[in-house]
């Protein structure tokens, strides 16, 4: 054997390892996984961290058809919560939109909540824009409120032109800023028991109407707990969902997908494999702060609670800790009283924080009227007299 023909069969049997190997390395490396989904966009995220767990072109800016209405119904429900569910008086203005219907009629009373459950199920346009009139007075406006609200919550890739999805001027988010969306958005217990319900019954003036949700995927995945759906011939299929295994929420999002419902359950079959809790446990905290106007110079206080979060296998998080207590308290403080907390940071977002309590009550100290010294230094003189005097008699 010749030496070339021995360095061709040692390169194959190199070769051999080397593909072996590779091979073992992908099959039990968990880390290495390919999904392969019929969306432009996608992406999944701990919906208590934001961590990303997969993506695919989650920063791409697409338009994102009716999952719009997650913003647009959350802010409806905030306002009816914050001034009450009041009942709105269904105009001409508010109903003059092309598209999805929750079947409003003018002269209909329905109320803000209604509006919320006729966006979120039917996905109806004509709600969407009875809610932003309802609420600020006009769409513009509304909008304005959409987009500062987006901003406020970390949606970095979002601009709302119009509060139902349709497709109308530069109007795009991103699978991330949606996801982001959607998991802040479950957050508020009303809006989460809505997305829920697979049918809804809302309470017209004069009529009830029974509305079905277009989310189906809460019929084919038994962990999934919402959110919304969306299609305009622009944007595609679109689909923000949730789902809760074990008690873990993941926020699922697919933008430009053919095929989302089966995209969203192999997505998330990927995710519940591939995430772990990482616990925040302070309840070992123990410091002293000084006090001022007092029974007492200092007061000890001590962690009084823990908390968990959720992370992809595949990221070694940064998170860094910090407590947040004053130099300094003014009496009186009550045993059990909160005065500072331990906050979590994760990629500058607040992801944990556990509470500081204080460890014992504090008094205000009682002030001294003018004869008070001049009382306390006669008693001193006078106890002091009487125990001399007893120290010669013994």
């Amino acid at each position: 054997m010749n030496l070339t023909h021995k360095n061709l069969l040692f390169k194959r049997s190199l070769g051999r390892k080397i593909l072996f190997t590779s091979f073992l390395f992908c099959f039990f490396n968990p880390y290495v996984y390919s999904l392969h989904t019929s969306a432009k966009s996608a992406v999944a995220i701990c919906a208590d961290s934001w961590d990303i767990i997969w993506s695919k072109n989650e920063d791409q800016k697409l338009p994102m058809a009716s999952t719009t209405k997650i913003m647009t119904s959350l802010l409806a429900l905030e306002e009816a919560a914050i001034f009450g569910n009041r009942d709105i008086e269904i105009t001409e203005e508010m109903i003059k939109v092309e598209g999805t219907s929750m079947g409003l009629r003018a002269g209909d009373v329905v109320s803000l909540e209604a509006l919320a459950q006729g966006m979120l199920l039917p996905s109806g346009n004509d709600a969407a824009n009875a809610a932003a009139i309802s609420v600020c007075g006009s769409i513009e406006k509304f909008l304005e409120k959409m987009n500062e609200r987006a901003k406020q919550i970390g949606m970095k890739n979002t601009n709302f032109c119009t509060p139902s999805g349709l497709d109308y001027g530069d109007h795009h988010s991103t699978a991330l800023d949606m996801a982001i969306l959607g998991a802040y958005a479950m957050e508020n217990e009303n809006f989460a028991k809505i997305v829920s319900k697979r049918y809804a019954t809302v309470n017209f003036s004069s009529k009830k109407i029974k509305y079905k949700n277009h989310n189906k995927l809460l019929k084919f995945y038994k962990y999934c707990r919402g959110i919304k759906t969306g299609f305009t011939k622009l944007a595609g299929r679109c689909l923000v969902s949730c789902s809760v295994k074990d008690g873990i929420m993941v926020v699922v999002v697919t933008l430009d997908a053919p095929d989302d419902w089966n995209d969203h359950i192999a997505i998330y079959d990927y995710s519940f494999d591939n995430i772990s809790t990482e616990i925040f446990n302070d309840l070992d905290y123990r410091n002293e702060i000084e006090i001022k106007n007092g029974d007492i110079d200092k007061i000890k206080v001590k962690g009084s609670t823990s908390s968990s979060r959720t992370f992809s296998n595949k990221s070694k998080p940064k998170i860094t800790r910090k407590v947040d207590i004053p130099d300094k308290l003014d009496a009186p403080i009550k045993k059990g009283q909160c005065i500072g907390k331990i906050k979590y940071f994760h990629n500058d977002k607040v992801i944990a924080e556990n509470l500081i309590v204080s460890d014992q009550n504090v008094n205000v100290r009682k002030k001294m009227n003018f004869f008070g010294p001049i009382f306390n230094f006669i008693k001193n003189i006078f106890v002091g007299t009487i125990n001399f005097v007893k120290n010669i008699f013994n």
